[in-house]
């Protein structure tokens, strides 16, 4: 009994170091990687960025809202995770997002923001998956029928589609 408990407590000090490296990483996508993160994050899946496919991105907590958008005639229902969790996911330490598209657009978000409001990082409309043609794969989304405030040009620009990328500044 005391030598399996001497090689327990063995274990547990030869292991033990190990543990905080590997809980500090990002686990590493194991399909096409659809979003890349890079600046001020501390877990990472490559020695500088953090990337995710999309079951990374299901594996997040998901959250569904559905309102009212200029791009779409009647209010859709937006399914994803917050843009909170995949901040907290990379360990995100910044101020701004600066957030870019597949087709170059690009804008800044405020970390506040997230705050705030509860974004999604839509991976799905009405249920369905969004193909790049729909604004997909992730769309950005806020609550615009929840907050009337956020009703103006300035973050209806900040819904950024077709994300690809951001850079936590």
């Amino acid at each position: 009994m005391q030598y399996r408990h001497r090689l327990s407590i063995a274990g547990v000090l030869l292991i033990g170091p190990l543990l905080p490296m590997s809980a500090l990483a990002l686990d590493a996508p194991k399909e096409r990687p659809i979003l890349t993160i890079s600046g001020k994050i501390s877990a990472k899946n490559t020695s500088d960025t953090a990337r995710f496919d999309m079951k990374m991105l299901e594996a997040l907590p998901q959250h569904s809202l559905t309102t009212s958008t200029p791009w779409f005639d009647k209010p859709m229902k937006f399914t994803g995770p917050l843009l909170a969790d995949v901040l907290a996911a990379v360990k995100a330490r910044g101020t701004t997002v600066h957030a870019f598209a597949i087709n170059d657009y690009n804008i800044s978000i405020p970390i506040t923001d997230t705050a705030k409001y509860p974004i999604i990082m839509a991976r799905l409309i009405n249920d369905k998956a969004i193909s790049v043609r729909e604004k997909g794969p992730l769309f950005v989304i806020y609550p615009f029928d929840s907050h009337a405030e956020l009703r103006t040009s300035t973050y209806y620009e900040r819904s950024i589609w077709q994300l690809k990328a951001m850079e936590i500044k």
